[in-house]
């Protein structure tokens, strides 16, 4: 199988999950296709050397997230006005209100604090592999990861006792 075979069967199985990874971070559809755009452009820019990697998703992951960070810090993100747009399901949700409040809730956390936490609870990736992705310290990913979870908390909590604001 030729390299770019390689490169063409990887991206392949991973799309969906990469789109997925994609909109938790920026909450736009459109936006997520472009972040994956991005990544995957640079990932078979360097294939030859980065397909011999131990853990191929992780790195692939690693370069999505900063594509996002990097985004997030140009003069494009502040000029363009985003449109948030409900993302299909793969699967029916018991709770479509629910989900979508947790969207909005994830959606209005900073960048940082936001990639921390779909790294950590959504990719399921240890404090050592966030830190990793993120190009952060340990301690970092902790605090981003609690003022997170407290941002959370706070704004669903109404919302989880039954008293909708």
């Amino acid at each position: 199988m030729s390299s770019d075979d390689e490169y063409t069967a990887y991206v392949s199985s991973r799309l969906a999950w990469l789109t997925r990874v994609a909109f938790l971070l920026c909450q736009d559809r459109a936006r997520a296709d472009d972040l994956v755009q991005t990544a995957i452009t640079r990932l078979y820019v360097r294939w030859p050397r980065v397909s011999q990697v131990e853990n191929l998703d992780g790195y692939t992951r690693t370069v999505l997230v900063h594509v996002f960070l990097g985004e997030q810090r140009t003069s494009w993100w502040r000029r363009v006005a985003v449109t948030r747009e409900v993302p299909e399901t793969a699967r029916p949700c018991a709770d479509l209100d629910q989900a979508e409040d947790l969207r909005a809730a994830l959606a209005s956390l900073p960048p940082r604090q936001r990639a921390a936490v779909v790294l950590r609870f959504y990719c399921d990736l240890s404090v050592d592999d966030t830190a990793a992705a993120l190009g952060c310290t340990a301690g970092t990913v902790k605090s981003q990861t609690s003022r997170a979870l407290a941002s959370l908390r706070r704004l669903l909590e109404p919302r989880l006792e039954g008293n909708p604001t």
